[in-house]
């Protein structure tokens, strides 16, 4: 029989206890953060995400993004611009809920476990760990994306995609192109979430030289979007030729790495598709960053949200993002 010998230690207990259902409520909040955030503006962005894949699969055909633009215009109509939203929405936003919410489990852990190590290693750690959960869950809904877009008469969107695909080539025609979807998004999520959280403590500290929480909501927001559009083109510029492989594998332009690359051609791989890619992420991952925040701050999130981690109190702290939070253990 255990006993509990003092009232210390039933509040001890009492507070463990509902701080663990805060950091599991936050953790959930932020992946609902996540998804609602990336398959919203992933499908705002669907019509240029539809003429970037045509561009890398039929390069010959759509040399320019103009070219390329009024091509799908005069033959497949306007209609042609929204193939396989479904296919980004339900992707994008699994994916999303994966990155933000992991991301932010992984910092904490990280964060406890390397204690005197370099702020950037937590960065890329974190997102290095969420993101390689968040392109399993991406997968099987990109092959189908990039398909219906790049192959008008193979299927309408996700419904009859997915059987099509599964049916002819099973689980591997879902997950053929996993391998290079790490080779892109691992790296451009390192870069994304290490740019973010630099670029916004470079701009309290050396632009506006205040803290946050002495900012207006205007300066908060103008930092937020800025902050947002660099990681985005920062990181679609490192991840370019992992996104040509992932386009040309789904659209069995190639069947192998060698084999594509060689098709491609090495400096192409740099350069195909990536002034589109910097218009098509950068906005992207502005808005993402801008509903992340928007739905945390509507969930009233305060700077002092109480968790329980390694059987210490610790109070959650906005650092000067306020989206990527830091951990400061306070000793029960």
């Amino acid at each position: 029989m255990i006993k509990i010998n003092t009232d210390q230690e039933i509040v001890s207990l009492d507070q463990e206890i509902k701080g663990n259902m805060a950091i599991g409520g936050y953790f959930g909040l932020c992946a609902i953060g996540g998804l609602l955030s990336a398959g919203t503006t992933h499908v705002a962005i669907t019509p240029l995400d539809v003429v970037k894949v045509n561009m890398q699969v039929h390069p010959v055909k759509y040399h320019s993004i103009c070219t390329c633009f009024t091509t799908l215009l005069r033959e497949q109509g306007p209609s042609a611009f929204w193939r396989g939203w479904t296919g980004k929405f339900f992707g994008y936003g699994a994916q999303g809920a994966c990155r933000f919410g992991l991301y932010e489990y992984f910092k904490n852990i990280y964060s406890n476990a390397l204690v005197d190590q370099n702020r950037s290693l937590i960065f890329f750690l974190s997102s290095a760990s969420a993101e390689v959960i968040a392109n399993v869950a991406l997968c099987p809904f990109e092959a189908i994306k990039v398909r219906v877009q790049a192959q008008p008469n193979f299927a309408k969107g996700l419904v009859d995609g997915f059987p099509k695909i599964y049916s002819s080539e099973g689980m591997r025609g879902l997950y053929r192109g996993l391998v290079p979807l790490w080779g892109r998004n691992l790296p451009f999520s390192m870069v994304m979430f290490s740019t973010f959280e630099h670029s916004v403590n470079f701009l309290y500290e050396r632009v506006i030289q205040k803290r946050k929480e002495d900012c207006s909501k205007l300066q908060q927001l103008g930092v937020t979007c800025l902050a947002g559009y660099a990681a985005g083109s920062v990181g679609s510029i490192i991840s370019n030729p992992a996104d040509n492989i992932v386009a040309s594998l789904n659209n069995r332009k190639a069947d192998s790495f060698r084999l594509t690359i060689k098709k491609i051609g090495f400096a192409n791989l740099f350069t195909r598709s990536l002034p589109i890619r910097i218009m098509l992420v950068g906005p992207a991952v502005t808005l993402q960053w801008l509903f992340f925040d928007t739905i945390k701050v509507l969930s009233g999130l305060s700077n002092n949200t109480p968790l329980v981690h390694n059987f210490n109190i610790p109070t959650l702290r906005e650092s000067s993002s306020g989206t990527a939070c830091g951990y400061e253990n306070v000793s029960s």
